[in-house]
């Protein structure tokens, strides 16, 4: 007894999951947070007149700026002070941890590399989350209230039942295999073309994230695995032109909710939302990560990339000779194979499958042009019920189509588990103060021509850390903007416009790129499960070309920002 079980207490990753679990504990049991009173200006009408106070009724506003350690009153004001060009002022009382409000990130970070099993890496950092906050209830004072505030309700019928249903109705009809027939017969010919093909729709489907993720993916995986194409390849292309592309073709709701919160008081040319809008335009050809992320990826499709990691290069070559489109040893989410299904119970029709998916996108896009952003429930919901209706109208009995959106369900399972989870994280880093600690870390005394850089830099730990990249730029877009304009009215510089658009940019891509990266993020999560990868195949093998896209981007920016502060 005792031989067998001294093994498992070596093993690293139990060792890892003691100290993190323990660590956590201790925080909550002996640390007190702080709370650091922010300001954020919003724009007009973001909420009701009755809900503002003056600064005279406020009792946060004598406290902007400072820290506290004891938990204020009231935690959130929305003050309108005196002088009414200052605009609307969002005071908020934020608390973290110091240093100890990283653990649960890094503590999910450290166990997604060391198992190479998302659920549990995820599960050990929400744990890690509630213990620090001293909510150990860990069931009903963490988890369910962290889920249900990040949407997982909505997920829930997004990902697993509608998601799911379709890919289930779509394999037991034969669309997808009528599809991938008919596009092996036109457009693709072998490895490099399907990838093409895979880039091409990555840019066309330009809204971006999770939805681009799933109908890029779910669309080419029958294609590319009828021509050998391995999984990491595939998710990586699909991961890489997914965020990217939305902020270099920003007709999307990234472009509304991103102009949102870069009003600066003072500043006229961001006055307006029409001016942010502007503003972001002008900014995107600063936006040198997404532009070499979608270069990169085009050169992985053409077999053109000059820096392939060992894994990659593994598993093409492993898929190229037959030998499987994933590690033996690999867990990929997607356990439904569109590409093969029981025998159909009528002739299959590309239309099947191509019809839904033009649902989902021009409804997308409808619903963005009409009501201002994309209403993916009515996209997917929509694309669903006419699945589901003309299978019934082709010949399908009820029972099978039932059977086939409860098959369809069964193969999204994991990928939901692994969505919700990542939520309910990224819920708990920001209720922990991950993002807030880290805002305090900036300081003001940075140099100018590092803080592009800089921004970068922690922008990408915050998106990592947190699995979210709108999360954030809600933390990081109101503190580097003004950082950056105090910045450069000290030094002088003559065009800060300029200035500002290139730490805009930074902070942009920097979050993009975190979340790309991160195997705690939900685009990762359904890269990973739209191509049938495993999540940590998916994150080592795309982590080195991401790397030095941004590396590169990196010295641009900087280059950029000394030719501008001289």
């Amino acid at each position: 007894m005792t031989n067998s079980f001294r093994p498992q207490l070596t093993r690293p990753s139990l060792w890892l999951f003691l100290i993190g679990t323990i660590g956590s504990l201790w925080v909550g049991l002996s640390v007190s947070p702080v709370w650091q009173i922010k300001t954020l200006t919003i724009k007009e009408g973001a909420i009701t007149a009755e809900n503002t106070i003056s600064a005279d009724a406020s009792s946060l506003w004598a406290f902007r700026g400072t820290t506290l350690n004891e938990k204020p009153a009231v935690t959130k004001e929305w003050v309108r002070p005196a002088n009414e060009e200052d605009g609307l002022v969002e005071i908020s009382a934020q608390r973290h941890w110091g240093a100890f409000s990283l653990i649960p990130a890094i503590f999910a970070l450290t166990m997604c590399f060391t198992l190479r099993e998302p659920i549990s890496a995820l599960a050990c950092g929400v744990v890690s989350s509630a213990l620090v906050m001293g909510d150990f209830d860990i069931t009903g004072a963490a988890l369910i209230p962290a889920i249900t505030k990040g949407g997982g309700v909505g997920i829930v019928i997004l990902y697993l039942w509608l998601l799911g249903g379709i890919l289930g109705l779509w394999a037991r009809s034969g669309a997808a295999r009528a599809f991938a027939e008919w596009a092996s017969r036109n457009l693709v010919k072998g490895p490099v073309s399907a990838k093409l093909v895979t880039w091409c729709l990555g840019i066309i489907f330009f809204q971006g994230g999770t939805l681009s993720t799933v109908l890029v993916g779910t669309t080419v995986k029958p294609i590319a695995d009828r021509q050998r194409v391995s999984h990491e390849e595939l998710s990586y292309v699909v991961d890489s032109t997914a965020s990217p592309i939305a902020i270099l073709i920003p007709l999307n709701a990234w472009l509304g909710y991103v102009a949102s919160l870069i009003f600066i008081p003072g500043v006229a040319f961001l006055a307006t939302e029409a001016d942010r809008e502007k503003f972001f335009f002008s900014a995107i050809p600063l936006s040198f990560y997404a532009i070499l992320a979608i270069l990169f990826t085009l050169l992985l499709s053409i077999d053109k990339l000059p820096f392939v990691t060992r894994g990659m290069k593994e598993s093409i070559r492993r898929a190229r000779a037959g030998e499987g489109l994933d590690r033996p040893d690999a867990k990929p989410l997607a356990a439904l194979d569109l590409g093969s299904s029981k025998e159909p119970p009528y002739p299959p029709r590309v239309l099947d499958f191509l019809l839904p998916l033009f649902l989902i996108l021009g409804i997308a896009i409808g619903t963005f042009v009409w009501l201002g952003s994309p209403n993916v429930h009515w996209a997917f919901g929509t694309a669903m019920l006419v699945s589901f209706f003309t299978a019934i109208v082709r010949g399908m009995p009820l029972t099978s189509a039932i059977d086939a959106i409860i098959d369809g369900m069964k193969g999204v399972v994991g990928g939901a588990v692994v969505l919700l989870l990542a939520i309910a994280l990224g819920q708990l880093s920001r209720a922990v103060g991950a993002g807030v600690f880290l805002s305090e870390l900036l300081g003001e005394a940075i140099p100018l021509v590092w803080l592009p850089a800089i921004l970068f830099a922690v922008s990408i730990f915050m998106a990592f850390s947190t699995g979210t990249s709108w999360g954030t730029f809600a933390l990081a877009f109101p503190l580097g903007l003004p950082l950056a304009l105090a910045a450069t009215q000290a030094a002088g510089v003559e065009d800060p416009t300029f200035f500002l658009a290139i730490c805009f940019a930074t902070i942009l891509n920097g979050a993009v790129f975190g979340d790309q990266c991160s195997p705690i993020s939900d685009t990762t999560v359904l890269s990973s499960l739209s191509t049938g990868c495993d999540v940590m195949d998916h994150v080592k093998t795309q982590l080195f070309p991401s790397c030095v896209a941004a590396a590169l981007a990196v010295i641009l920016w900087t280059v950029l920002a000394a030719l501008t502060v001289s």
